[in-house]
This record gives structure tokens, sequence and C-alpha cells, in this order.
């Protein structure tokens, strides 16, 4: 039985923490959105999901989409695994929020 856990960003050490699930081989990266369980879902083109070059891609994404430099993200926790912990420095709760917009479904 799945539990039904909210997504959620919480206010780490000057920024915001969240949780990551990546899928690998897909035709192009993208940020699908929540799945049940809470956990972001991103698409990856890089295979596998711990390889570096993954790993590189997922920071990418994610400081395109935040609007912040990739030296302000890291992998906290989960680095050789499809689901990972995402640190973001200098960003708040809200902003993550707001700059995922849509893809942060209830």
């Amino acid at each position: 039985m799945s539990q039904n856990r909210k997504f959620e960003i919480t206010d780490a050490r000057g920024g915001a923490a969240f949780t990551v699930r990546v899928v690998t081989r897909a035709v192009a990266p993208e940020i699908v959105g929540t799945q049940e369980d809470g956990m972001l879902k991103v698409r990856l083109v890089s295979s596998p999901a711990g390889d570096p070059a993954a790993n590189e891609e997922l920071v990418n994404l994610l400081a395109q989409q935040l609007g912040v430099p990739v030296e302000r993200i890291e992998i906290v926790a989960g680095a050789n695994g499809r689901e990972k912990i995402i640190s973001v420095e200098g960003i708040t709760t809200a902003d993550v929020e707001e700059k995922l917009g849509g893809k942060l479904a209830d």
C-alpha cells in the first residue's frame, strides 16, 4: 500500500531542498511533475540515473528551470541512484514553487 505524501520543498541552510526521481533514456530532458509518492519526476536523456553525466544533466536542467547558477545546486543524497535529494542554495521554497509552476501538481 503506497502512502500518498505531498511534494515537499523544505527550507535548507540558505536555500531549499526537495526530492527527485530520475527516469532515463528520454527523448529530451524535462521536469514531468510530482508523483503519487511526492517526489518530483524528471526525465533525462543520459543513462543510467547514477551516472555522472546524468547527474550533470539533472543539475543543468534544474539550474535552467530555477534560474540559478549550477554551482548553487547540489545532489546531497542519492547521487548513485534514481532517487535523489537536491539542495538549491540562495532560493526559497516559494521561489522553487513559483519557478516550477504547474509542474508541481497537488
